[in-house]
């Protein structure tokens, strides 16, 4: 099954879905960061969601961040979604191996930790951001969104967030599912999809069994809507031009030292690892630009 994303309604359109495998997404983050797999993980939950958030986004102008941090030793995860299904991020601490030792499982929670918070960003092209802070739950991820949508967006809603790692370290399938009540929805249709949650299989699972996100959705509700489906990638727009900008933001002293010390330098971006190195010689041409400019 390719990566894609699904918009759906069920329940007589009282019901929205949003689905997505991201299997080859976060395969892409993994080689990137050399994760580990707790840190894989982490991170690929958090990019599986963030595609579905990102396609709430009403126009293409607008994205969001979501940022978690729970005191944990992976750090921070940094998660950036854009509206036409491409996103990027990075965890603090790529190289986080934890289990819960009663089953084996990645210990997400563990590594996240739950002392701390979950915020999302919507930079939605207006004046001011719009920004919804949440404490942590559990931080396996998929809890701390639920939270976040039924109290920051007050939509009631239900997480599925999963990351099956292979013996080798390679994804074996990522995938996420939020079901959203609709303001319309009943109690009949509540107590329905509690029932469908509790019963389901793991969305990783789920994703392994079926050749689309379409026939997963079928199999929970007899009366699925298909509104919009969507390919989804990890993308990142950093380029040589960016991170020539970057190096304009350091002092004079310390493009000095790069280029008498160091004879050029190498800048990795956070968000996708991609690395730029600059010689001496364009290191002296930033340089004399700089000065010509500020004159």
């Amino acid at each position: 099954m390719k990566d894609y994303l699904v918009k759906a309604l069920a329940c007589e359109e009282r019901v929205r879905i949003y689905i997505c495998n991201s299997t080859a997404l976060v395969e892409n983050a993994r080689k990137r960061f050399d994760l580990w797999p707790t840190s894989a993980a982490a991170l690929g939950r958090t990019l599986s969601v963030a595609s579905l958030m990102g396609s709430m986004l009403k126009s293409d102008k607008e994205q969001l961040t979501i940022r978690i941090n729970g005191g944990g030793p992976i750090g921070t995860v940094l998660v950036d979604a854009y509206s036409d299904g491409h996103v990027r991020g990075f965890v603090s601490d790529p190289h986080i191996m934890l289990q819960y030792n009663d089953t084996g499982k990645l210990a997400v929670g563990t590594a996240v930790g739950k002392e701390g918070y979950l915020e999302v960003i919507k930079d939605l092209n207006m004046k001011e951001n719009w920004s919804g802070t949440v404490a942590l739950q559990s931080g396996e991820i998929g809890d701390d969104f639920a939270y976040y949508f039924t109290v920051s967006e007050q939509t009631p809603s239900a997480v599925s967030v999963g990351v099956l790692v292979d013996t080798d370290n390679s994804i074996l399938s990522a995938g996420a599912l939020i079901i959203q009540m609709m303001p319309d929805a009943t109690e009949e249709d509540i107590v329905k999809v509690e029932g469908i949650v509790a019963n389901m299989k793991h969305i990783s699972t789920l994703l392994r069994e079926h050749d689309s996100l379409e026939a997963i959705l079928e199999g929970m509700f007899d009366d699925v809507k298909v509104l919009a489906t969507q390919d989804i990638e990890f993308r990142c727009h950093c380029d040589r031009a960016t991170m020539k900008r970057v190096l304009t933001t350091l002092s004079k002293e310390e493009r000095q030292k790069m280029i008498e010390e160091d004879h050029g330098c190498e800048i990795t971006c956070n968000f996708c690892g991609e690395k730029y190195q600059f010689s001496e010689e364009e290191l002296k041409d930033l340089e004399r630009f700089i000065e010509q400019y500020a004159k």
